[in-house]
């Protein structure tokens, strides 16, 4: 997704400000970036970076991006209506923001299209790596947040993210770890077992993937930053696997 060098001497001649390659990405997450240089960082995988021997990347922009994209969250889920606890606040807000979900959002803009990725993590499939995806985009909200405030930051959200908001009022569980344990021992005398199966990241930004197995053959993962909530999340597929075969209560 690159101007082209017609496109670049036509703009000059003609006096026009040089066309986003990003325009495209514009149009799907729902905002029009002041400064584009931000996207093009936020596009940036750390791997381009290290071969183009470039200044910046979009690690810094993901940090800041999964604080003010948790925030818009937590912002929206109090205002629902019905008074909901904290517990069932913050677990809502844990899965609309967790990996897995991220992931899912990011594919829906075809956010793998617009990444500058290095050679070797080009071959490898990072261009629709779970975990390159989950964090562009959240590099994308801190990129957003810099450019216009929360403002620019609930225009993506609302774009991307609402529309799977009233899904989720219905689908998250209060407890999915304590309801799968619940229909596991129910009908079988079987407790869930997890185990780790990914641990990746720096030390300070981890993202564990947690698979949790039952009898012989299933299984199901979950993806999060945090070892207990990656439990939550591989619960709650496994939720979603058998709902068709258990019954719910």
């Amino acid at each position: 997704m690159t101007t082209t060098p017609f496109q670049k001497k036509l703009n000059a001649i003609l006096g026009l400000a040089p066309v986003s390659p990003y325009r495209a990405l514009e149009k799907k997450i729902g905002y029009r970036f002041k400064n584009p240089a931000l996207l093009e960082q936020a596009m940036t995988h750390p791997s381009h970076r290290f071969e183009a021997r470039i200044g910046h990347d979009n690690q810094r922009l993901e940090f800041l991006g999964d604080a003010v994209l948790s925030l818009v969250t937590a912002a929206r889920l109090y205002h629902l209506p019905g008074e909901r606890d904290e517990g069932d606040l913050t677990e809502w807000r844990s899965r609309l923001t967790s990996g897995k979900a991220l992931t899912r959002f990011a594919r829906q803009c075809e956010l793998g299209t617009f990444l500058k990725l290095g050679r070797g993590e080009e071959k490898t499939g990072g261009r629709q790596r779970d975990t390159v995806l989950a964090d562009a985009l959240e590099a994308i909200f801190g990129a957003a947040y810099i450019d216009g405030g929360l403002k620019a930051v609930e225009k993506i959200f609302a774009r991307i993210i609402l529309p799977d908001l009233p899904g989720a009022q219905e689908s998250i569980p209060t407890n999915p770890k304590g309801a799968l344990q619940e229909i596991l021992q129910r009908q079988f005398g079987l407790n869930p077992r997890y185990t780790v199966i990914e641990e990746t990241g720096p030390l300070h930004d981890r993202h564990f993937t947690v698979e949790v197995s039952w009898a012989s053959g299933p299984t199901a993962r979950g993806m999060a930053s945090s070892k207990r909530q990656a439990e939550v999340e591989a619960a709650a597929e496994a939720l979603r696997q058998i709902s068709g075969d258990f019954p719910s209560t």
